[in-house]
C-alpha cells in the first residue's frame, strides 16, 4: 500500500471520485452548472456511494476489497451531515479505494470501477454479476 494514511487516501479519493463524476456528466453534453451540480449529487452523496460500495465489491480484487474495508473501518474525522453512519463509512471505504488506486497510478482501474459505480446508480437493480455477463434482471 502507498505510504499515505487511510485518511489521506479518503481525502484524495473524494476528489478523484468527484472528478470522475463531473467528467462523465460533462461528456454527456453541455448543461447549465446548476443542473450538473444537481446531477452530480446522484453520484457523490454518501447514500449513493454506499450503494456503489456494495455493487462493486464483487468485481474487486482481494487487495482492492481489503483497501476498501480498511477505509470503511476508519474512524471518521467528521460526522456525517446528511447520511447515516453506515452509509458514511461505506462511502469512505469507496473513497479510500479511489485514493489508493490514484496513488498507485492505476487510472485505467479507476475508470473501470467508476463505470461499475455509475451503472449501479443508473440501474439500481442491476448487479455487478449481471453487468459482467450482459444479462438483465434483478438479483
Amino acid at each position: 500500500m502507498t505510504r499515505n494514511t487511510t485518511q489521506d487516501l479518503a481525502y484524495l479519493g473524494d476528489a478523484v471520485f468527484e472528478l470522475c463524476a463531473r467528467e462523465m456528466l460533462v461528456k454527456d453534453g453541455s448543461r447549465p452548472v446548476r443542473e450538473l451540480n444537481r446531477m452530480a449529487k446522484q453520484y457523490v452523496s454518501a447514500a449513493a456511494q454506499s450503494k456503489m460500495y456494495r455493487a462493486v465489491s464483487g468485481a474487486l480484487t482481494e487487495e482492492e476489497r481489503a483497501v476498501m474495508k480498511r477505509g470503511r473501518n476508519l474512524n471518521p474525522a467528521t460526522r456525517a451531515k446528511n447520511a447515516g453512519m453506515s452509509d458514511y463509512r461505506h462511502a469512505t471505504g469507496l473513497e479510500v479505494l479511489f485514493g489508493y488506486l490514484y496513488c498507485e497510478g492505476r487510472k485505467e482501474r479507476i475508470t473501470e470501477i467508476f463505470s461499475l459505480c455509475a451503472a449501479a446508480v443508473q440501474s439500481p437493480r442491476l448487479t455487478v454479476k449481471e453487468t459482467e455477463h450482459g444479462t438483465a434482471g434483478t438479483s
